[in-house]
């Protein structure tokens, strides 16, 4: 029942193989908690983490790419495709999928936080991913789940074997009130080998906590390699 309920909006075509390091799928918030200019911060600041020199250089630290997805999320049946599977093979197609990012206007904005939902729509995305030797789904969200079933059932509903989730959690601006939020994320969303968190304080903070949740999970995993579950806190 759970996966009929998102046939609908996830049967895309599928893109022919082609071998790369990482499948990597970003998913970005944007329930009715998360308003228009909060929205432009998170949409700018992924834009600018892309192509940050550290990023840049992280996509091309191997000569085994990275394709990359991007896709909204809010409410049960509301999830929208910004960038579909990309093979991320030189610097001018980086440049080029930035840009389409910098041009996509929000599909929703008045909807819940329907996280199951969201995680089974990433899910279908993974399964036409190009061959890789890895698989990531990036949750980035300010809110619990409030509508629909839970990050635990997503999991046992669909195939995530071998899929790594990570999050990056956006703090309001009491940071001592937000904690249930990052132990929620900590404890219902993080999912597979590796996985970890990333917080921003608020979405002003939200370019510097992409930028380097992206430049970890790019970069070689011998290179600053760290326990499971770790939280990446910002620096004061």
């Amino acid at each position: 029942m759970i996966r009929a309920a998102l046939c609908a909006g996830a049967v895309l075509a599928a893109p022919a193989a082609a071998e790369c390091r990482l499948a990597l799928v970003l998913a970005l918030d944007v329930s009715s908690s998360v308003d228009a200019a909060e929205d432009a911060l998170q949409r700018g600041g992924l834009v600018a983490a892309l192509t940050a020199p550290e990023v840049e250089a992280a996509f091309f630290a191997s000569d085994d790419p990275v394709a990359l997805a991007v896709y909204e999320w809010s409410g049960r049946y509301n999830q929208e495709l910004l960038l579909d599977w990309t093979l991320i093979d030189s610097r001018a197609r980086l440049h080029h999928v930035a840009e389409t990012l910098a041009r996509s206007i929000r599909s929703h904005n008045d909807f819940p936080t329907a996280m199951g939902y969201a995680l089974g729509y990433g899910s279908r995305l993974l399964e036409r991913a190009p061959s890789c030797l890895h698989r990531t789904l990036d949750m980035a969200g300010d809110g619990q789940n409030n509508e629909g079933f839970s990050p635990a059932l997503a999991y046992a509903e669909f195939p995530f074997d071998g899929v790594t989730v990570n999050g990056l959690v956006v703090n309001g601006a009491d940071y001592e009130a937000e904690t249930g939020l990052i132990a929620f994320y900590q404890s219902q969303v993080l999912h597979g080998p590796g996985a970890f968190l990333e917080i921003a304080q608020g979405f002003e903070d939200y370019e510097r906590a992409m930028r380097r949740k992206l430049e970890r999970e790019l970069s070689p995993p011998v290179i600053g390699a760290l326990p499971p579950g770790v939280v990446t806190e910002p620096k004061g």
